[in-house]
């Protein structure tokens, strides 16, 4: 096992496209940690540098104790796995778990020993003399997998291993996933698209957008306390829900943050846990409020402040409900919410149209609620868990309290 550093990491392609720009970042011994961004964010570009598949442009690329730039991928004790398996079709899975053992020299001993461990590991024992063509999508990748796992590598690199699978196969290999790092310890970099992917297997996440590191930090940080606009969208599903918003000063001396015709009255302590955000009364402000933050009115706590809306769309996923209702003010504009846009509408899925301009919001509730498409309903809001962003920067308002133990890292220019 061992640490993996990236200090001042540049790719430039011909033409001066810059995939990765002056990235660094530590990835501690024996730590899961997951790139992810939008499509073209540099995420399996910084992947293929570590892993030796693409020169680096300028900076260092540590493993362990040496510096790899000028390693070949053979010669850095790393093992990938990759989003099409790469399996040897011609090979059953016992030749293919080790082919790259045999290329190392490894006695047949060894080979058949190291074998046997992986594929009672991965539960592939049944399996060892079919070829890969009678293998399911999951159990080629737990083949690719074995492969990676029969080497005792430094560190494993997954480019987006799952992607291939359908939904139910991804959340039991997610979970085999997290079973296995528990189990061997190694260090592992993992790029994905899917921010619950993300979310669920890393240690820490590390997200990306156009080649410039956004924020390093656990799960839980980033979902709690995003350093600004861009993460504060991309991270959480279904994504935070922003609106410009006028900050007064409420009767009682507090802040109320006024929008659309609402006005949700900010607790003192969430004042005090954002430095400076009192220093923007009388000014405009972006305002975040993730979905997970709302409650039907007639299941919520009763200090949560109600807001009166009409239910456009629902959506009854058993557990819950997502209300999805307009509000009288128009979506916000700023650089981080339009690349956040153009992300959400590059797959087939076309977004929802806009209704004579006006912001489209959703609220999660509870699936005890009446609700129903049409239907007015008074939801709450935990002001206690509002965001606030400059409107200008796209800054988090007060970010940095989760700074204290050094386990955050931001972008260059947020600090």
């Amino acid at each position: 096992m061992a640490a993996i550093v990236l200090d001042g990491v540049d790719k430039v392609y011909a033409g001066g496209v810059k995939a990765v720009d002056d990235l660094d970042l530590e990835i501690r011994d024996g730590e899961f940690m997951v790139l992810v961004g939008p499509s073209g964010c540099g995420k399996s570009t910084a992947l293929r540098m570590i892993a030796g598949l693409e020169e680096i442009s300028g900076g260092t690329v540590s493993i362990g104790d040496r510096v790899v730039n000028d390693l070949a991928p053979k010669d850095r004790d790393i093992a990938m796995v990759f989003q099409n398996y790469a399996l040897y079709p011609h090979m059953t899975v016992e030749k293919n778990l080790e082919f790259g053992l045999k290329l190392r020299g490894a006695s047949k001993e060894e080979r058949r020993k190291k074998v046997l461990q992986a594929a009672k590991m991965l539960g592939l024992e049944q399996f060892l003399d079919r070829k890969p063509a009678a293998l399911s999508g999951g159990q080629r990748q737990r083949v690719a997998m074995g492969r990676a796992i029969v080497r005792e590598p430094q560190a494993f690199l997954m480019d987006e291993p799952l992607s291939n699978l359908d939904a139910k196969l991804r959340v039991s290999m997610r979970a085999s996933l997290s079973q296995l790092h528990e189990r061997l310890g190694v260090t592992t970099v993992y790029v994905t698209h899917d921010q619950i992917e993300a979310m669920t297997l890393g240690t820490r996440v590390c997200v990306l957008r156009e080649g410039r590191l956004q924020q390093v930090d656990t799960p839980q940080r980033l979902f709690d306390d995003p350093v600004n606009l861009f993460v504060a969208g991309f991270i959480g599903s279904p994504a935070m829900n922003f609106v410009t918003a006028r900050l007064e000063q409420g009767e009682d001396g507090g802040l109320v943050a006024a929008f659309a015709g609402f006005a949700l009255p900010v607790p003192a302590e969430r004042v005090a846990e954002r430095p400076g955000l009192d220093g923007y009364a009388g000014r405009e402000v972006i305002l975040g409020v993730r979905p997970s933050d709302f409650e039907d009115a007639a299941h919520a706590k009763p200090d949560w402040a109600p807001l009166a809306v009409t239910a456009s769309v629902t959506e009854e996923l058993g557990s819950e409900i997502n209300v999805i209702f307009t509000i009288d003010a128009p979506p916000v504009e700023h650089k981080d919410t339009a690349d956040l846009a153009e992300d959400a509408t590059e797959g087939d899925d076309a977004a929802i149209p806009l209704i004579d301009d006006r912001a489209l919001w959703t609220a999660r509730v509870n699936a005890r609620s009446a609700v129903r498409p049409g239907a007015d309903l008074e939801v709450a809001v935990d002001t206690r868990r509002l965001h606030f962003f400059d409107p200008a920067t796209g800054l988090a308002i007060g970010h940095g309290g989760a700074a204290q133990d050094g386990d955050v890292s931001l972008a260059k220019e947020t600090v």
